[in-house]
């Protein structure tokens, strides 16, 4: 039955199970239970009115319309969703056999003639089931028809090649180098967030779509439409935040390996950026420089002076940044204070570590406010106010060892059922704290994300991925699907993480490559294991864990290193043309690097072209896959004049070209009359 009193959402209940449709922003919110309502927004945090709200009660059928998206809901409670114009948009998945309660006394088998459009099925499948747990509260599906000509795109970071995440079946759950961020976008034009954080799956299988929490107490989706990818996107980010403006030292290339082991050997590579003219924007300390993790400060030994550090380097021009893992290692001079005062994650049972790296850890509550107050006043004391006010917050998802989530206990609650919102508070971590402080602009290094995420400054990378081209194409979906996602700050680690040896000429012509495609990404960043590796420096704290071999610019040979610089100083004359699209960004939510699709959504063409991208609106980028691949064909699309930006030669859009890609060269093409296109002159961009 409906609940006609209510005058802001429509209200439906039949027995045990309630189902409310609230008007949010420029879309739907749908909340169904089986237990109560409750007030927890999750990613939908930002206090957006709504649009011009009907409501119309009927006696088989009752609708919601917010602005330009409707909702109908019939007497047995299925929903539908419709934009303005009448299209459908997407609709509950119900195969059941309704009857009227005459032809029921009546053993008359047709259907209740009050029923529109109601499918009749002896199935029993109905579009929202709640299967109790016995370990939990219920394991929750919602089912959706499926439409053979959809592409669907978004949800987030999963290691794969395909960027079309229709027929995909996706774990909701962080890993390692897989970020789940429930929000896709539909090329039937509307976006569909899962407004859940608990462990899951979703599958875009072909017969049906399939939305699964494994444990949780309801139900939560919101739906919104849009002419065109980049309105759904504003529509989105609307309502879940939209990131700060990047700081214009984000725009460089930020240096990083695994790792640099001491003050003196920083300061050496930074000093040899500076001197060689290489304009440096950020420069790491990665992971142990701590005495134990947990302690949050640099070990004295091999980090004497921070502070003079820090000076030295901004008198260069250079940001540092500085790693911050949320495992407390059961020597940590701060374990016995948090565990006292319950700041750290809970187990259900068996052991409380939580992973075992250099020592036995448990990860911090990052969904404990007090928690996160605790850390981020060490990392202030330790860190902040010596002047780092950039952090690279790792092992964000976080990284359980094993990835066993009915384990753990958080402070919001079970793992299963709000484990993925962890990232997003680790982020939260620092920039309420780094916001208190007075600072604006504010950016941190994740590796992983949740939806929302992007509003407290997070920039995500790919995790530990393996070098090789496989896993270029497979980051190369990823984030673009990120973008799609909400999450439009994204990088990853050039050449890959795992392995990597530095006189291979194999391994040469992929770090080229991957370095080629990075300079077109939202942030260039040089990071990995390079082989061989060098011997640590004592048996304990900041000297216990080894080092890789260089991995700067002119760690590959001569050759390597003038393509390098080359494509550095490209990305240093595009500096304004980027910085416009991260104020784009900003104000917008739109990503830096765009699908064709999203940029030439009525370009049928184009739609489904995946192995090339939109830097911003006018940069169109073809990046080299394959060992040994030297040509490749490129699409333009149509409604604009394309340039080769090194041939000079100019095409119309709307046709497939032949295009050359000599080691030094990654086929790019600008649009003619754009303003960027005067960065590009002649045969050589440099």
């Amino acid at each position: 039955m409906f609940n006609t009193q209510t005058k802001d959402y429509l209200e439906w209940q039949y027995d045990d199970q309630k189902l409310r449709i609230i008007p949010w922003g420029s879309g739907l919110r749908v909340q169904a239970t089986r237990t109560l309502f409750n007030n927890e927004n999750w990613a939908l945090t930002q206090n957006v009115q709504p649009n011009k709200v009907t409501l119309k009660y009927g006696k088989s059928e009752s609708t919601i319309t917010n602005g330009d998206i409707k909702a109908t809901v019939d007497q047995y409670g299925k929903v539908t969703f419709y934009n303005t114009a009448g299209d459908k948009l997407v609709e509950e998945y119900w195969r059941v056999r309704k009857r009227s309660k005459k032809a029921q006394s009546e053993g008359d088998l047709t259907i209740d003639q009050n029923m529109v459009n109601q499918f009749v099925s002896a199935l029993k499948i109905e579009g929202r089931t709640f299967t109790p747990n016995m370990a939990g509260d219920y394991c929750a599906v919602a089912r959706f028809e499926s439409a053979s000509d959809e592409h669907i795109y978004g949800m987030g970071q999963y290691q794969q090649k395909d960027v079309d995440m229709k027929y995909c079946t996706l774990e909701l759950a962080h890993r390692n180098s897989q970020a789940s961020v429930p929000f896709a976008i539909s090329s039937k034009k509307y976006g569909f967030l899962w407004n859940n954080p608990a462990i899951g799956q979703v599958s875009f299988s072909k017969n049906v779509t399939e939305w699964t929490a494994n444990d949780t107490k309801l139900i939560d989706y919101w739906v919104c439409t849009g002419e065109s990818p980049k309105q759904i996107t504003e529509r989105y980010t609307e309502v879940t935040g939209r990131p700060p403006m990047m700081p214009k030292y984000g725009l460089g290339l930020w240096q990083s390996k695994l790792r640099y082991q001491t003050q003196d050997e920083l300061l050496k590579i930074a000093h040899e950026y500076y001197d060689r003219k290489l304009p440096l924007s950020v420069i790491v300390i990665d992971y142990f420089h701590w005495p134990h993790q947990g302690d949050f400060r640099f070990d004295k030994r091999y980090w004497p002076n921070p502070r003079a550090m820090v000076e030295e380097l901004n008198k260069m021009g250079i940001k540092l940044m500085v790693s911050v893992w949320p495992t407390i290692d059961e020597k940590s001079e701060n374990y016995d204070e948090m565990l006292t005062k319950g700041l750290l994650i809970q187990s259900d049972r068996g052991s409380r570590i939580s992973m075992k790296f250099q020592g036995n850890t448990i990860f911090y509550d990052a969904t404990n406010p007090d928690a996160r107050a605790f850390v981020w006043n060490k990392a202030r004391q330790n860190y902040y106010d010596k002047g780092i006010e950039v952090f690279w917050l790792d092992e964000a998802e976080p990284e359980y060892s094993p990835y066993d989530f009915d384990l753990y206990r958080l402070y919001k609650g079970r793992n299963m059922q709000v484990g993925n919102i962890y990232p997003e508070m680790f982020a939260r971590t620092f920039y309420d704290g780094m916001k208190a402080e007075g600072q604006n602009n504010i950016v941190n290094l994740v590796r992983s994300a949740w939806a929302g995420s992007q509003k407290y400054g997070s920039l995500v990378w790919s995790g530990d991925i393996d070098s090789s081209f496989r896993s270029l194409q497979n980051q190369y979906q990823a984030g673009l699907n990120m973008g799609m996602a909400g999450i439009p700050w994204w990088t990853t680690d050039i050449g890959g993480f795992h392995g990597g040896l530095v006189t291979d000429e194999r391994f040469r012509e992929l770090l080229v490559r991957w370095f080629e495609y990075a300079t077109f990404c939202p942030v260039l960043r040089m990071h990995g294991d390079r082989e061989p590796h060098t011997s640590p420096l004592g048996n304990d704290g900041g000297g216990s864990v080894k080092s890789g071999a260089g991995n700067e610019l002119w760690s590959y040979g001569d050759k390597v290193y003038d393509i390098l610089k080359t494509f550095l100083g490209l990305r240093t004359k595009m500096a304004p043309y980027i910085e416009s699209l991260y104020e784009e960004a900003h104000k917008t939510g739109h990503p830096l690097m765009r699908t064709m699709y999203y940029e030439f959504p009525k370009d049928k063409d184009g739609q489904i072209i995946y192995d090339q991208h939109m830097f911003g609106h006018d940069l169109l980028v073809a990046p080299i896959f394959e060992y040994g691949q030297r040509q490749r064909n490129v699409y333009l699309p149509a409604s604009e004049k394309w340039m080769n930006v090194y041939t000079g030669k100019q095409y119309n859009g709307g046709q497939h070209v032949q295009v050359e890609a000599p080691l030094e060269e990654i086929p790019t093409f600008v649009r003619i009359g754009s303003k960027v296109e005067k960065v590009f002159g002649g045969k050589q961009y440099v």
